[in-house]
């Protein structure tokens, strides 16, 4: 089965995760979703995350999701914003600020993928992958 969205398909996979409370969700390994599992893990929506050997050529991505106590996750939201039919793409000047600076902005920019305000203070833009609150 392919999926034609990976970001989308890992936002789903955390969003329903939490959605019933698991300790943590399992994915199919990349690059950008190691990054974005990174930058999670730096904004503090989840405990860490770890990269498991399958027994076969393919690697999965582990996330141990943060609650801060049993009835209050971290993660209250995640929105994909580009898609792979739609790309949405924002100047340095242009990048939203979510919920007031509440929410994080995602960015794939020239020099990584990183937040939006990483991207504001290095004066770059790049495609807007996704929020998170």
């Amino acid at each position: 089965m392919s999926i034609t969205d990976p970001i989308s398909d890992m936002l789903t996979r955390i969003r329903n995760a939490v959605m019933v409370r698991h300790d943590s969700v399992l994915m199919p390994t990349s690059k950008t979703k190691v990054a974005i599992a990174e930058l999670f893990k730096k904004e503090g929506f989840i405990h860490g995350y770890e990269v498991v050997d399958a027994g076969t050529t393919k690697t999965n991505l582990k996330i141990h999701l943060y609650y801060h106590d049993r009835d209050d996750p971290a993660i209250t939201g995640l929105k994909r914003v580009s898609s792979p039919g739609l790309r949405v793409y924002v100047r340095k000047g242009e990048i939203p600020r979510y919920f007031a600076g509440i929410g994080v902005a995602i960015l794939s920019t020239s020099k990584g993928i990183m937040t939006g305000k990483d991207a504001w203070k290095n004066g770059i833009g790049g495609e807007l992958l996704c929020y998170v609150w």
